[in-house]
């Protein structure tokens, strides 16, 4: 079974910074492209992060600078480092494992960050 766990949303205030960490478990980790994802109320999910199997990085321009992924392949997690956090930046993140050539999409459950003062 695959699964994909997050952690680490919350409430923080403006300027802030948060950790979220996504453990997977059931997939060969190395061979995953994983990302982030946000979905604000009203508005359609976005990719705010990816880290490929290989070790690059793309980020979404409304968070380069701000946010990085890494990725942990002995511990099979990917994690989100979210830094000067703004209110725009409240929404539901979602983390994913994507292998291109199986066509395999997986995804978390979500885990809320709201940036509020």
């Amino acid at each position: 079974q695959v699964q994909l766990v997050e952690s680490g949303g919350g409430l923080v205030q403006p300027g802030g910074s948060l950790r979220l960490s996504c453990a997977a478990s059931g997939i060969t980790f190395t061979n995953y492209n994983m990302g982030w994802y946000r979905q604000a109320p009203g508005k359609q999910r976005e990719l705010v992060a990816l880290i490929s199997s290989v070790g690059s990085t793309n980020y979404a321009d409304s968070v380069k600078g701000r946010f990085t992924i890494s990725r942990d392949n002995a511990k099979n997690t990917v994690y989100l480092q979210m830094n000067s956090l703004k209110s725009e930046d409240t929404a539901v993140y979602y983390c994913n494992a994507y292998h291109r050539f199986l066509a395999n999409n997986y995804w978390g459950q979500g885990t809320q960050v709201t940036v509020s003062s």
